[in-house]
């Protein structure tokens, strides 16, 4: 564009999309900087990580789960235009094609500064029956509301949820609070990949001592239908589970097929590949940010696909930055991530055992058990934890947590330490909030350290 004032276009409006709006716009005016924004759905700047919590009614209503409304960022002279797809990236001629989802208009708009901010899409496996009615995905608040007016309508109370990670997890919770008798067909041999199987086990006994049948290393084949239609059963190789309700949780890819055909760089896991500042590879004036990228382990070296809220808003924020004439970095992650189905609390960060090994390291890993609070404190409650050690360094590689209240959080004690670089034994000396309301004497991440200093110094004797 051959304009004083620069063009800025976003393709995407949720979390790394508009956190990168808002952040240039809070460092150049619009005299100086014209922002467009394209999103294709109905909503801006929400939480996707809310939706299992508003659909089992922990959060009442949809519009709480919005941070800032299309009308808001309008406010701020950014130009989003919702209902609007993005259909094309033409890189040598710095425009992109967009369609009006309402009139079918398409134009091309010119940009100077391009921010791909696509997000994930959901898994859908193609089986038979998986398009049926009350067969439901869970990505966009769009998505959640179409499931809340299939568990309103529906009078059966059977519901099946296709996978075991986080959303797994997560709707069986919602569904359990809502009344309904909950199955889980999971095909890895335990819950929670994002753990360790002896982890995932425990995770395994509590789902079941809740009431939720889980339904281990099996393989969905097909979604039977009824008379009407309407889905009415899973089917795996060995067994029918009858269902007048079925969740997808299967896990998400980036959505980046606008940006493989516009000829960006993609990562092993189909993500965007960036550099630090969050500009893509060999592109000087295109970023990208979200679930649509690949982020740096800064444990294991290698770029991983990792769709979480926080990475994407703090990607908006570099992008934002950077764009609007500062300078900002995102130097990677260390896989810490936390979740709760019911009253159990599942965290994890750093390397599993099979990642550690991947990546070539030797390692020690020891698990204890203890308190969320001093054994005589009303309220204690019973947490595991497990951590792995590099061999002879002493170097935290990884921690996870299972546990009931005041587990959960824990993890972070261990994801600054992995940040750090720090050792287990220096773990131990870490001065660490104490009182019985909060805490044993020593902290289960304290307890857990010393015990692997121990198998270091026992591994090197």
């Amino acid at each position: 564009m051959s304009s004083t004032r620069e063009r800025l276009v976003i393709i995407g409006g949720d979390a790394a999309g508009m956190s990168a709006a808002s952040q240039a716009r809070r460092l150049k005016g619009p005299d100086e900087l014209e922002i467009v924004a394209f999103e294709r759905g109905g909503f801006t700047s929400y939480s996707a990580c809310g939706i299992p919590y508003w659909v089992g009614g922990s959060v009442g209503d949809r519009d709480d789960l919005v941070a800032r409304t299309p009308e808001e960022h309008r406010e701020r002279a950014i130009d989003l235009r919702m209902r609007t797809e993005a259909r094309r990236i033409d890189v040598e001629g710095r425009r992109v094609l967009a369609r009006d989802l309402e009139s079918g208009e398409e134009y091309w708009t010119a940009y100077d500064k391009l921010v791909v901010a696509t997000g994930a899409r959901p898994l859908r496996p193609p089986l038979p029956g998986v398009d049926a009615p009350g067969v439901h995905g869970v990505q966009t608040l769009g998505d959640g509301q179409a499931l809340i007016d299939t568990l309103t309508r529906t009078e059966g109370r059977r519901a099946v949820v296709v996978g075991a990670g986080y959303i797994g997890v997560e709707m069986a919770e919602a569904l359990i609070q809502r009344g309904y008798d909950v199955t889980v067909v999971n095909r890895g041999k335990e819950p929670m990949s994002t753990l360790d199987p002896d982890m995932g086990r425990l995770v395994h006994e509590a789902m079941t001592g809740m009431g939720i049948e889980m339904v281990n290393d099996a393989e969905v084949t097909k979604i039977l239908t009824g008379e009407d239609g309407r889905v009415a059963a899973v089917a795996t190789e060995d067994a029918e589970y009858p269902a007048d309700v079925v969740i997808l949780g299967v896990g998400v890819r980036p959505e980046t097929e606008l940006a493989r055909a516009a000829g960006l760089p993609l990562g092993e896991h189909g993500g965007l590949l960036t550099d630090l500042a969050m500009r893509v590879r060999g592109h000087e004036d295109i970023w990208a940010g979200g679930d649509c990228v690949e982020v740096l382990d800064l444990m294991s070296g290698r770029e991983r696909h990792i769709a979480l809220g926080t990475h994407a808003n703090k990607h908006g924020q570099v992008i934002g930055s950077n764009v609007g004439g500062g300078y900002a970095t995102f130097p990677g992650v260390v896989g810490t991530a936390v979740s709760k189905v019911c009253d159990l609390e599942i965290a994890r960060t750093g390397l599993r055992e099979k990642d550690a090994l991947a990546a070539g390291l030797r390692f020690v890993a020891v698990t204890i058990e203890s308190t969320s609070r001093a054994g005589y404190y009303p309220g204690a409650a019973l947490m595991t934890v497990k951590m792995l050690a590099e061999r002879r360094t002493g170097r935290l590689l990884g921690v996870q947590i299972v546990g009931r209240e005041g587990a959960g959080k824990r993890v972070d004690v261990a994801a600054v330490a992995l940040t750090a670089g720090m050792t287990v034994e220096q773990m131990t000396a870490l001065d660490l909030g104490y009182a019985p309301p909060f805490s044993p004497v020593w902290d289960p991440i304290l307890v857990a350290a010393r015990k692997a200093v121990a198998a270091v110094r026992a591994d090197t004797a």
